[in-house]
């Protein structure tokens, strides 16, 4: 089920880079009440989340011909909804207390929201990566990072040599590094 939906928001991409508004007004609906409820508990102010929200899907508009199809789309619209709510505070935090008590419930509320999204987020695109490698090299990480194997006991069990495991497990390390740092360069 999980592929589906990822096939999905990929074409869903693919479709809005071209200009189609249905695509676009599907990713509106899907995420619109995320992303408020997201700014909301920043902002505590639900005037200013819709504008979030706005300008957030505004953006995704003005610059979908930089989307890349590789990569999901709700990192992208909770990366920019982070940034315009971050933006509504600097403007309303006036004086220096008002400013303390927002940053006080910001690192609060960020802490433990931002890190779930961005943990789900990870999880997803991790398996994604993982799922485009060589099955030996899928099941060589798996057994490393997941089982807790060490190189001696996934050599023993996969009847390979530990010099074999190595050399999987570098590989789709590397292979998992490098995508990440192009999706990371493609948010920050």
């Amino acid at each position: 089920m999980q592929k589906r939906e990822q096939i999905c928001d990929f074409e869903l991409i693919t479709r809005i880079k071209e200009g189609d508004e249905v695509a676009f007004r599907i990713v509106f609906d899907s995420y619109s009440s995320k992303l408020y409820y997201f700014s909301l508990r920043f902002l505590k102010d639900k005037e200013p989340c819709q504008e979030v929200v706005q300008e957030a899907f505004m953006s995704l508009w003005i610059n979908r011909e930089k989307l890349d199809t590789q990569y999901p789309i709700a990192p992208y619209l909770y990366t920019i909804t982070r940034r315009l709510t971050l933006n509504v505070l600097r403007q309303v935090a006036n004086s220096q207390s008002a400013m303390e008590r927002m940053w006080l419930n910001l690192q609060t509320n960020t802490n433990e929201t931002e890190e779930l999204v961005y943990l789900e987020d990870l999880e997803r695109f991790t398996e994604q990566v993982l799922a485009s490698l060589p099955k030996q090299q899928q099941l060589v990480y798996r057994m490393s990072r997941q089982q807790e194997l060490s190189y001696d006991e996934i050599a023993e069990e996969l009847n390979i040599s530990r010099n074999t495991v190595k050399n999987h497990l570098v590989s789709a390390l590397k292979t998992l590094r490098t995508q990440l740092q192009k999706a990371f360069s493609i948010l920050y």
